[in-house]
């Protein structure tokens, strides 16, 4: 993969598992693509990859000549090392393999041509981040984490993980921000609220806001259904709209261009 192709790189990680990375990634990806965008999504979780499981797909890989095609779902396209291995078959590879089948599949893959490509990466700061890294030259990092403090301790961990890699725009996603009552509306700080917000103005980082905890969400992902594609407006896709559109400013995305010379925002870094 050639890297100036592609306008736009982002890569989705956490200091640690579970706090739903996968699921920000994935509706990024999605609203990105339903704002006319040309849009790819590499899972890059190799031992844990779960972005076929939340977009549909259950095919096996498809090839032309050694090029390897994205499958597509909502004009997003997807790679992941889930769709060429067994169902529940596990990954027991060494650090050094990991790394090799990311590269294999940046390297393999015709993506055509992309305005964004969101990485989902696995959780915490090892070989794989480092390859992508190296590999995508991301433009932004965005740390996906939830409000209690044993979250935000590894999410420190990871934006100065990202600030080593130099990777020049960082921002945070507090997910499981509240959790709104379905039956009085009263919001309940399930987690607790704000540590997210906090963290990002202690580190000098963009905070692209926060996602409340909604059942729906757990049963949009295992269907394969993302979120924000429903046809009923929730709160949790209203949430991930208003950031989608916050790190829109950031990047000045617009399809099928580069920012014009001396083009920027207030916020760009």
């Amino acid at each position: 993969m050639t890297p100036e192709r592609i306008p736009h790189r982002i890569v989705v990680f956490s200091g640690k598992g579970g706090v739903g990375k996968t699921t920000v990634a994935v509706n990024l990806a999605c609203l990105f693509a339903q704002r006319a965008m040309r849009v790819g999504l590499l899972d890059a979780d190799i031992t844990g990859p779960n972005v076929p499981q939340m977009t549909g797909i259950d095919e096996p890989p498809r090839h032309k000549g050694k090029r390897l095609l994205p499958h597509e779902r909502s004009g997003v396209k997807v790679v992941s090392l889930a769709s060429m291995l067994p169902p529940d078959a596990p990954v027991i590879w060494r650090g050094p393999m990991r790394s090799k089948a990311l590269e294999q599949l940046l390297d393999e893959t015709d993506w055509g041509d992309l305005d964004v490509l969101v990485v989902d990466l696995p959780p915490g700061t090892g070989d794989e981040v480092l390859t992508i890294a190296q590999k995508v030259l991301p433009q932004l990092a965005i740390v996906v984490t939830t409000p209690q403090e044993v979250a935000l301790l590894d999410a420190r961990r990871a934006i100065n993980f990202a600030k080593k890699l130099e990777i020049p725009s960082i921002g945070i996603v507090e997910n499981m921000s509240g959790l709104i009552c379905p039956h009085c509306g009263a919001e309940i700080e399930l987690f607790g609220v704000g540590g997210g917000k906090r963290e990002a103005a202690r580190h000098g980082v963009e905070f692209f806001g926060a996602v409340p905890i909604d059942p729906s969400v757990c049963q949009a992902g295992d269907t394969g259904k993302p979120i924000v594609l429903g046809e009923n407006p929730s709160g949790v896709a209203t949430a991930l709209g208003a950031i989608a559109s916050e790190v829109e400013k950031l990047l000045v995305i617009r399809k099928g261009a580069e920012p014009e010379p001396g083009e920027s925002t207030k916020d760009s870094p």
